[in-house]
């Protein structure tokens, strides 16, 4: 059939018995042809690609998370050392059930105030969970502030930020039900201890400047050539006073 290029696999090969009927466009079916001429050649090309592809191709088993449903717990932090200074992010996210922590992460991230540093670790904390596809997230965190805000309580006034509540509340929206959850810092202290442990032995990220969140406070003010006085009158006044 015009258009349709059929092959029978080869029991040699990992796929036995099979009848493959692939479309393809007409450019690439003549280029095909212009490469192997003969039919068995453009059979055995067409074969040792799909076979490559799917061994390439995870399992959909292999990347599929433990637990789905249910209610899961997120604890999240975010740090640095300067404010702004050098900072790292770190999440934990558990089964209450049955005790079990599933994933966990950390990273350093480069210079960024503590605010900075706390969204993003919550960003990066959802998107973990958003795999296991909870019934039911609460998002704990220490910072009263980020709570606050993410709540509605809070304004976000600096635009950085406010970047960063936008994307939190995509990733939210993803999920049946996110809450988030003020808890005391001694509460949140295996998120704090791999904050650290990412500062300590992590590499840190190459710098890159980025504009400030904040306008400058102060701004330079322009100041006026010095005018132009003819003949003696500029003698005259670079003259010490004390001269004249």
């Amino acid at each position: 059939m015009q258009g349709f290029f059929a092959c029978s696999l080869n029991t040699s090969y990992p796929i036995l018995y099979t009848l493959v009927m692939l479309r393809l466009p007409a450019a690439l079916e003549r280029r095909l042809t212009e490469l192997f001429p003969r039919i068995r050649e453009r059979e055995r090309f067409i074969i040792e690609v799909l076979e490559e592809a799917m061994k390439e191709r995870p399992s959909p088993e292999d990347d599929r998370p433990s637990a789905i449903g249910g209610t899961l717990h997120l604890f999240s932090d975010g740090g640095s050392r300067g404010n702004p200074g050098q900072a790292a992010i770190a999440y934990i996210l558990e089964d209450p059930v049955r005790g079990e922590v599933l994933k966990e992460g950390k990273e350093r991230i480069g210079v960024e105030t503590n605010n900075v540093a706390e969204y993003r670790a919550l960003i990066e904390g959802l998107r973990a969970a958003r795999k296991f596809q909870p019934n039911r997230l609460i998002c704990h965190l220490d910072s009263e502030l980020v709570v606050r805000q993410l709540n509605g309580e809070y304004q976000v006034k600096i635009p950085a930020l406010k970047a960063f509540v936008d994307e939190i509340r995509e990733l939210s929206a993803d999920l049946p039900d996110v809450v988030f959850v003020h808890i005391p810092r001694a509460d949140n202290y295996r998120a704090d201890a791999l904050v650290n442990r990412a500062l300590d032995e992590l590499p840190a990220p190459p710098y890159a400047p980025r504009p400030s969140a904040q306008p400058p406070l102060f701004t330079r003010r322009s100041i006026p050539p010095p005018r132009e006085l003819p003949g003696n009158l500029y003698r005259e006044s670079q003259r010490n006073p004390y001269d004249r």
